[in-house]
Order: C-alpha cells, then sequence, then structure tokens
C-alpha cells in the first residue's frame, strides 16, 4: 500500500516518473513495478487513470517486454522438432496382421453342399456309435498337439516343469494318468446316462471322483435332447482325417456337436479353453463329409465341468463362430500336411 501511494505521489510529477521508469533502471530494480500498480486501474474505487497522461510512444517497448512473457513461443512446428529431437521420429510402421486373417489354400466349406438332408426325427432311437477306420489318417488331436504355436509350447512347458518341481517326475506321470482316468470314467457315466442307465452312472459315480463332474454338468444335461450320437468316430472324406466325437444332440432346441472337458480350475470363457473349438468346428466338417451320417451339423457346444462339483461352464457356438474356427482349422490342417 505504501508502495502504491509512493508511486501515486510521483505520477503527478511527469519528470519524476520519467526517471523512475527509465528502461535500463526498471528491468534491474523493479521489474515487477509496472504489474503491482495495475491493481489501481482495477480497484473498486474506480479512480481516473493517472497514466493516461505518459507518453505510450516512449513507452511502448518496456510494456511489450514486460507483458510478452506471459505468451508461449512453441508452435505445433517446434512441438514437433523438439519430439524429434529428444525421441526421434515417429514410427510409420503397419500393424502386423493377425494369422486368423490368412486364407486356407485348399478350401472346403464346413457344411457339404452336396449332401442330402434328412428331417431330424423325434423319435427316440438308439445312439449312432461308429468305430474309427484303420486308416493312416491323422488324427484331429494329434493335428493340433503338432502344431501348436511358439506360446502355447512355453506356456505348457512352463506348466510342467512346475507340476514336476511340485509333484516330482513320477508324481507328476501319476497325476496325469490319473486326469485321463478321470476323463475316461466322466464319458462313460455319460454314455450311460444318455442311453437311459441312470441307474447305473448313479452307482458308478457315487463312491468315485467322477460324482463331482456329474453333479457339474446337471443343469446342462437338463437342456439336452435327441442325441444322435456317442463316442463315434468320424473322418473327413476330402481332407482325410478323422475323429471321436463324445456326443451330437440337441442343445436347447439345436443340433450340435458336443465336446466334454474336465478342468480343475475355471473356463468362463471360450477362449479358455484353448483348441477346444476347433477340434469341434474339425468334427462338425467332418459329419458333414461322412456319408455314414444322414444329417449335417452346424452349431457347437464345449462344456467345462469342474472336480469340486461347481456348474459347468456350457459354450455355445453358433453357425457363424464355427465358420471362423473352421478356418483357423483348416490353416492348422495345412501347417501338419505341410511338416510331414
Amino acid at each position: 500500500l505504501v508502495r502504491m501511494q509512493f508511486l501515486q505521489i510521483l505520477s503527478r510529477k511527469l519528470g519524476s516518473l520519467e526517471m523512475l521508469f527509465q528502461i535500463p533502471f526498471c528491468q534491474k530494480q523493479f521489474p515487477y513495478t509496472c504489474l503491482s500498480t495495475s491493481a489501481c486501474v482495477y480497484s473498486k474505487k474506480k479512480k481516473g487513470n493517472s497514466y493516461e497522461q505518459v507518453d505510450q510512444e516512449k513507452y511502448k517497448n518496456l510494456v511489450h517486454s514486460v507483458t510478452s512473457y506471459k505468451t508461449s513461443a512453441q508452435t505445433p512446428e517446434t512441438i514437433l522438432e523438439e519430439d524429434n529431437l529428444l525421441y526421434g521420429p515417429p514410427g510409420k510402421h503397419r500393424p502386423p496382421i493377425k494369422a486368423g486373417t490368412k486364407t486356407p489354400k485348399n478350401w472346403v466349406p464346413l457344411i457339404n453342399p452336396s449332401k442330402r438332408i434328412l428331417p431330424l426325427s423325434s423319435d427316440s432311437k438308439v445312439p449312432m456309435k461308429i468305430g474309427l477306420p484303420r486308416t493312416k489318417m491323422p488324427s484331429v488331436t494329434r493335428i493340433l498337439q503338432q502344431t501348436l504355436s511358439p506360446q502355447q509350447i512355453f506356456y505348457l512347458e512352463r506348466w510342467k516343469q512346475k507340476m514336476i518341481e511340485e509333484l516330482g517326475k513320477e508324481g507328476f506321470e501319476e497325476y496325469t494318468k490319473n486326469l485321463f482316468l478321470q476323463g475316461e470314467l466322466f464319458h462313460s457315466a455319460l454314455e450311460s446316462i444318455f442311453l437311459s442307465e441312470e441307474k447305473a452312472a448313479k452307482e458308478q459315480g457315487e463312491d468315485d471322483v467322477v460324482a463331482g463332474y456329474l453333479s457339474s454338468v446337471e443343469h446342462v444335461l437338463e437342456d439336452i435332447s435327441e442325441v444322435k450320437a456317442l463316442e463315434s468316430g468320424v473322418h473327413h472324406e476330402t481332407l482325410q482325417y478323422l475323429g471321436l466325437v463324445d456326443c451330437v444332440a440337441k442343445y436347447r432346441g439345436r443340433l450340435c456337436v458336443i465336446d466334454w472337458k474336465t478342468s480343475e480350475k475355471p473356463k468362463p470363457f471360450l477362449q479358455n479353453t484353448y483348441d477346444n473349438p476347433l477340434q469341434v468346428a474339425a468334427y462338425i466338417g467332418a459329419i458333414n463329409h461322412d456319408a455314414n451320417y444322414d444329417f449335417q451339423v452346424r452349431c457347437g457346444l464345449v462344456v467345462v465341468a469342474y472336480k469340486n462339483g461347481s456348474p459347468a461352464h456350457p459354450h455355445f457356438m453358433d453357425p457363424d463362430l464355427c465358420s471362423q474356427y473352421w478356418n483357423k482349422w483348416l490353416l492348422r490342417l495345412e501347417e501338419y500336411m505341410d511338416k510331414n
């Protein structure tokens, strides 16, 4: 306040004010004086501006030098120059093309256009169970195992080494043997259920580990009807591969190839099932091109059952999704054929 009063007194004498605001003197000793006195102009008292009599032309350089520091000298061009200096020029690389976008060389449709489709009958018949042909054709499981990606191999090997560290080599072999046995017993129990042998299936599942899996899929079985095939062999006559289908039946009114899987860990999403959707798509294509089957399938279902009895996760695959996995399967099949 004292400084402002002092400047107001000096402002009445033009010569004193000129001496005070000489450029060298102002810049060295009172660099912010002109800014401080601006409060007088915007004060509530709204007094008259006592600087109106000052020679504006004479002090325009001073005013510009004081106020110009607020203005940034940066422009888009200078910012780009600084970025290039610090980080280098921006990369102009194209995003990598996903493997799924590749087109199979030997493309065969999932649905067989020349196959006569008979109307599905709701009559209760014994499900088909065709044995696997004795040929040298590779199986779907073998093809998928020998065409794993480097990333899949890495994670599979890391899991194996971790289990060996915890269980030992013999313990790990016993663990995998038990998993395989549990899967066989689970499939056998389901087959008994679908063949109206509920009593035998319940007796089988009461005292062993299968009981948890059966309890897990109980709510899924309520949506399955009109079983067409069980543990039945299929082969693709054109592409020359074969496989063993777990089940072909209607799920909520839509005919599906059903693949039953067991797991100790939850798999709530289809991508958690790894190559199982490719396996289902391969079986669908094989059934549609196998003369032993007088029907065609357009949908799939992967059911993940849990040992602890928690509700199983059914992953439904509609025709569009099956077509996508069919193309991926054809790529894996081509890769296998190229290697062998």
